[in-house]
């Protein structure tokens, strides 16, 4: 008898479809098609931050290349420049053809190429064909063409909202029966599809299902038995290694580099060859190349026909393609991503000055009037100080937040927004998916790192976490606001901000490299639009914040308590005489601001109580000047967020990484703060 896991937790299971195919058994699989059909536009919606980019035999076209999560298993996914046919290839596009055959393994008809040694790419294992709906003639050729190679083949009918939205509607389940290979509709600049046509690329792989043959018309048929004769020596499949039905192809098309090839490997084949296509040439109105390529040609557009109907224009799916357009579309998303924070942010706040108005202020000022003085009092005080330390962070911030953000991820916007803002996510090392835990960081820590910590590989989960560490949180924004607000202008607030966004930047790279090994693509589904439930939210919401009871609780009653014994028994002195290296001369503060600044890593939320105790006195600008001010908050905004948010890291990435977070945010407070500090006093210096 088996036992169900606790309620308060998920369990996602994940069905297997046979042997894993990861590591040395991941497919190799390839994006093939003309160009402008959005073959990179699929690679970028699933490409790794690191993407690698070489040309094929150090000459011919670009291509890039990543390892792909999808579910379990992995793809290696190669973008090769574009082709649109096989028929009378130029220099470029025989580079492509010749490595879609073989790889870097090439046969022996190869060896007299110099370029052979120059690449390390392998033969892809799968077919991609992307093809544009709106065009679809134009792309079968290429399908039949591809058909020939002898290996899995999916096809990406891309665009296919363009195609509805012009009257051509396509039979997807026709199309595939007829060319025995899955044909998945894909909108690739909205990310929809991309999912099912790589669950579809890794059936093919585990089956290796072939397409289903395409030979040409019956008559063109019987006038290449003679051909069909002369390259059945086994000397000639030694030599091209390739399925004879496309080797018979390219020869019957006069191919120039298989027919070089045999002239220097295989001369006295030559002659045979030539007679063989002579004799077909006199059963056909036109050469021999120029009748396989009309009749291919003539073959896709009555595919074309037979999967095709005009119905009039598609109307689409009312509210939900418009709020797609305003979501996904390639240059309104970002606008549509931008807008669904900005709400979010608007109600967050509208709604935590209201409850903070109500809870934590209410509380604290009823907490203020006992002024207890022994210790056994003081030791009490500091109890019921942390408790409403913890309703002002839970209460105004962070639960409107993440039931607000929860509530978008249930409905669907959320994986859109992180669609959009996956390429930029990329800039520093991640991918869009973590978008959300960000946002989430505004209210606080220690819930965004418990978010970002739930996706993702473990590369994203350390690389996410440690930036989450630098997300101004409700408490240090307060800080920022009250002080830079009232001595800064608006001015000085933004460019805090701004310098956060700089660093958290700058640190991704640096992140991104220390991990590059690991970094892998991934797919971002793109759900269709749901009415949230009340039960879902309310549980997701619980597993975001249930660490606020178990590890956030007790250290923000620990740090009070703490706090208040070393003021109760006048350590505060030491402490700052201590940090005076740090303090006075490497920040140019104050020798008080001492214990604010150590004792702002057990609770954030109480540095500006300690700031304007310390200073004995609520205006504090005669004691500090502008500088000093900015100098200050820089410190206190990259420094060492709390003791929780150190705590949650320790629990989610373990002590290696907590550490690494620890001394990266300690180093870059010092670096920036002090930075800052000579920047301003020069401007100030000279005038300026």
């Amino acid at each position: 008898m088996t036992q169900s896991a606790p309620p308060s937790k998920i369990v996602t299971a994940i069905p297997l479809h046979g042997p894993l195919l990861r590591g040395d058994r991941r497919p190799r699989v390839a994006l093939i098609g003309r160009y402008g059909v959005g073959k990179s536009t699929i690679f970028d919606a699933a490409s790794s931050p690191v993407v690698g980019h070489e040309r094929l035999a150090g000459v011919g076209g670009a291509y890039q290349e990543c390892v792909v999560d999808v579910g379990l298993d992995q793809i290696a996914l190669v973008d090769l420049p574009s082709i649109d046919s096989l028929h009378q290839l130029n220099e470029h596009d025989q580079l492509v053809f010749m490595y879609l055959l073989w790889g870097d393994h090439w046969p022996l008809l190869t060896q007299h190429e110099e370029s052979n040694e120059s690449t390390g790419f392998a033969a892809p294992d799968v077919l991609v064909q992307v093809v544009d709906a709106t065009t679809l003639e134009k792309d079968l050729e290429l399908s039949l063409e591809l058909g020939l190679f002898g290996r899995p083949l999916v096809i990406a009918l891309n665009r296919i909202d363009e195609a509805r939205k012009k009257g051509l509607f396509i039979n997807v389940q026709t199309l595939s029966e007829r060319l025995g290979v899955p044909v998945i509709p894909t909108i690739a600049h909205m990310g929809k599809g991309v999912l099912a046509l790589f669950a579809a690329v890794l059936d093919v792989a585990r089956q290796k299902a072939c397409p289903l043959p395409q030979p040409p018309t019956r008559h063109i048929g019987e006038s290449l038995q003679a051909l069909k004769t002369v390259i059945a020596h086994p000397e000639i499949e030694a030599l091209f290694r390739v399925p004879r039905a496309l080797l018979l192809s390219q020869l019957a098309e006069n191919d120039d580099y298989f027919l070089r090839a045999l002239s220097i490997h295989l001369p006295a084949l030559l002659p045979e060859i030539a007679r063989a296509r002579t004799t077909a040439e006199k059963s056909l109105p036109r050469p021999l190349s120029e009748e396989l390529h009309a009749d291919r040609h003539h073959r896709a557009a009555i595919l074309f026909e037979a999967v095709t109907s005009p119905r009039g224009v598609d109307s689409g799916e009312g509210w939900r393609r418009w709020l797609d357009e305003l979501f996904l579309h390639p240059r309104w998303g970002l606008l549509g991503s931008l807008l669904v924070f900005a709400l979010v942010l608007l109600i967050v706040f509208e709604i935590s000055a209201f409850l903070d108005a109500w809870t934590s202020a209410r509380l604290a000022n009823w907490v203020q009037q006992w002024q207890p003085e022994s210790t056994l009092g003081v030791v009490g005080h500091a109890v019921a100080d942390g408790l409403v330390g913890l309703v002002g962070i839970v209460a105004p911030y962070m639960l409107p937040l993440v039931l607000l953000l929860v509530a978008l991820e249930e409905s669907g916007v959320m994986h859109r927004v992180a669609f959009v803002v996956d390429r930029g996510f990329h800039h520093i090392g991640l991918h869009g998916g973590v978008a959300v835990p960000f946002l989430i960081g505004l209210g606080c820590n220690v819930p965004a790192i418990s978010a970002a910590t739930m996706t993702g590989s473990r590369r994203e989960r350390a690389v996410s976490a440690i930036l989450i560490t630098f997300v101004p949180c409700s408490a240090r924004s307060a800080i920022i606001l009250a002080i830079g607000g009232k001595y800064l202008g608006g001015l000085g607030v933004f460019a805090i901000f701004m310098l956060t966004l700089i660093v958290i930047a700058v640190l991704g790279k640096l992140l991104a490299r220390r991990y590059s090994d690991s970094a892998l693509g991934m797919v971002l589904p793109i759900p269709p639009y749901t009415l949230p439930t009340w039960s879902k939210i309310w549980r997701k919401t619980w597993e975001r914040t249930e660490d606020i009871v178990t590890i956030v609780t007790p250290l923000l009653v620990i740090g009070s308590v703490v706090l208040a014994l070393l003021s109760h028994f006048g350590a505060d002195a030491l402490i700052n005489t201590a940090l005076i290296p740090i303090t006075v001369w490497w920040l140019g503060l104050p020798i008080v601001l001492g214990v604010p600044i150590l004792f702002g890593v057990l609770r954030k939320e109480l540095s500006l109580l300690m700031i304007y105790q310390a200073l004995g006195t609520q205006e504090i600008m005669p004691l500090l000047n502008h500088v000093q001010i900015f100098t200050f908050l820089v410190f206190l905004t990259f420094y060492v967020p709390c003791l929780s948010t150190f705590a949650v890291m320790l629990k989610a990435l373990g002590r290696k990484e907590a550490w690494l977070s620890l001394m990266i945010s300690l180093l870059s407070a010092l670096l920036m703060a002090g930075v800052v500090r000579l920047l301003l006093e020069l401007i100030k210096a000279i005038g300026l």
